[in-house]
């Protein structure tokens, strides 16, 4: 008699073979908002390229392989020369080499660019999140360089190049280059203004060789990086190439690689300096305003890609849930689960509305001529960091709950998603360092202030509940004493705000309905799954179902 315990049923099908872009209603919708009618079907056909490939079984099985296989340093061959090497897996060449050919560090100089690429990080971001560290710095160091536009002109090309060319070799030899940074030093984390690493200036103007170390140094197999360092003349912005012109490595010693909570597949790194020879990047004592742009670049990748991994999670929990059966019906028709899944849907849909509206300023401010977007960004950029971020870790976690015990094994592919979760809320400023920069714009630059608030405004007067948001928040704003205390509570507020005036004005109407109730009205409890149950809940599911149409 043949044995029967071991025949499988009631499993959902693996999430695969599917288009990432166009099984995504929220993204979808957005670019076709933010395009240039002129620019659309281009933007979609490359999106739905990069897409179909993201939710191919090839890509997903590189994203496992690229962290199963993490890095590994070689800091000498086998004769004993220093040669601070990190070698990476086959699979992860894969994933970066197909990032940079989508031009996701191609931004700056195309029709667009900053739409399409936010989008398109959105998408290869669920595919796997580790290549997104590099291909960020890569396009963030761009403005960065445009202040020396010499430097600009010999490394922006190579940098917004479409070809990824592995290895160490001169990037003059190179169709494409990748970049990293290192601000960060042991004694100053955050507080970069404490580094101690020197520079001396050489004979050469611009030249100089720097001595210290950096804590965290990302992606140290790239080919140059920006770093700061103490110069004569106060904190400098320095440009530090791995290999040199004539061919010999710079002194870049790679100390060890970080063991990371997640985020394996990328190599972050504690590196040395010892006489390395940097070439300034703008004025001596300049360095936090050569370098800021650079920040803020890589900030609105923090949103995009914690967008990514909220978007991917819950697509796993509504596919799930969809095939899945218990207690007499699917679990995704279960009043309680489908609680869940809405609230979860309604995070996720907040945040991407949210990354492809700022990436929609950055094309304005880059046509000219946009100074009220360029306001807008100062403020809505740190606020969006701080709160978008912070949200990715519940929502992931919930979402993994909604599997089960199936969602907390590895092969499910979730715990991946929960351990790279925290990881955007801490990289480029951790959350008090975003809210003191939103305080700092607030004390100090009226017109941000201004231009975030007329954002809102174009809401007021459809949903109560925003109306009497803006109202409370312009009250905390009116009074500024004791203002660092309650940072957080403003931003988080500041941050809501914007994402409900959004949701109200582009969002169909029950998505906006559930999020003023719950984000802003208050009816919602104090985790997933409390929303009020008369709203239009199997609607907001269903549009987060990741079907293509």
């Amino acid at each position: 008699m043949a044995a029967t315990t071991h025949t499988v049923t009631n499993q959902a099908p693996p999430l695969v073979g599917y288009d990432v872009f166009n099984a995504d209603r929220v993204l979808t919708e957005g670019v076709e908002r933010h395009s240039a009618p002129g620019l659309l079907d281009e933007t979609r056909a490359e999106l739905t390229a990069l897409g179909r490939t993201a939710g191919s079984a090839e890509a997903q099985e590189w994203g496992v392989l690229a962290n199963e296989n993490p890095p590994v340093l070689r800091t000498h061959d086998r004769y004993g020369n220093r040669i601070d090497e990190v070698d990476f897996h086959p699979a992860w060449h894969q994933l970066l080499g197909q990032a940079v050919s989508a031009g996701l560090t191609d931004a700056w100089g195309r029709p667009g660019g900053h739409l399409r690429r936010a989008a398109g990080f959105l998408v290869w971001t669920q595919a796997e999140a580790g290549n997104g560290c590099p291909v960020s710095m890569t396009h963030a160091a761009v403005p960065a360089l445009r202040v020396d536009p010499a430097l600009a002109a010999e490394w922006e090309p190579r940098l917004t190049s479409h070809r990824y060319e592995p290895g160490l070799r001169p990037a003059a030899e190179k169709a494409g280059a990748l970049f990293g940074m290192g601000m960060t030093e042991k004694q100053g984390g955050s507080d970069v203004r404490a580094n101690t690493t020197s520079a001396t200036p050489l004979d050469a103007e611009g030249e100089y060789l720097l001595t210290g170390h950096k804590w965290f140094c990302s992606a140290p197999m790239c080919d140059g990086f920006l770093v700061l360092a103490q110069a004569p003349g106060g904190l400098t912005c320095f440009l530090v190439p791995r290999v040199l012109a004539d061919g010999t490595r710079n002194v870049f010693r790679l100390q060890r690689l970080k063991d990371k909570l997640g985020n394996r597949s990328n190599a972050s790194s504690e590196v040395e300096f010892d006489s390395t020879w940097a070439r300034r990047v703008g004025e001596e004592g300049r360095g936090v305003r050569t370098i800021i742009e650079m920040v803020a670049a890589t900030r609105l990748d923090c949103v995009a890609g914690s967008a990514a991994l909220m978007r991917q999670s819950v697509a796993q929990a509504v596919h799930h849930t969809t095939y899945r059966g218990a207690f007499g019906g699917m679990l995704i028709d279960k009043p309680l689960m489908r609680n869940v899944l809405a609230d979860l849907a309604l995070e996720s849909e907040a945040a991407t509305t949210l990354a492809l509206r700022l990436a929609s300023a950055y094309d304005a401010v880059q046509n000219g001529g946009a100074d009220e977007e360029r306001a807008f960004l100062r403020l809505a950029v740190p606020a969006a960091k701080y709160w978008v971020t912070k949200r990715c870790v519940p929502v992931a976690a919930e979402a993994l709950e909604c599997l089960g015990g199936n969602g907390y094994v590895e092969e499910s592919g979730m715990p991946r998603l929960l351990r790279e979760s925290p990881l955007n809320s801490i990289w480029e400023g951790s959350g008090n360092v975003q809210a003191l920069d939103v305080l700092r714009a607030l004390q100090r630059e009226p017109e941000a202030l201004n231009a975030f608030l007329q954002e809102v405004g174009r809401a007021r007067g459809a949903d109560h509940r925003l109306d009497a948001a803006i109202k409370d928040l312009l009250t905390e704003l009116a009074d500024l004493s004791g203002i660092e205390a309650r940072g957080r509570r403003l931003v988080e507020r500041m941050a809501l705000v914007l994402q409900g005036s959004l949701l109200v004005r582009w969002a169909p109407p029950e998505v906006a309905d559930a999020f003023c109730a719950s984000r802003l009205g208050g009816d919602w409890g104090t985790a997933f799954g409390t929303l009020p149950h008369s709203l239009g809940l199997a609607s907001i599911v269903d549009r987060a179902r990741p079907v293509a149409p």
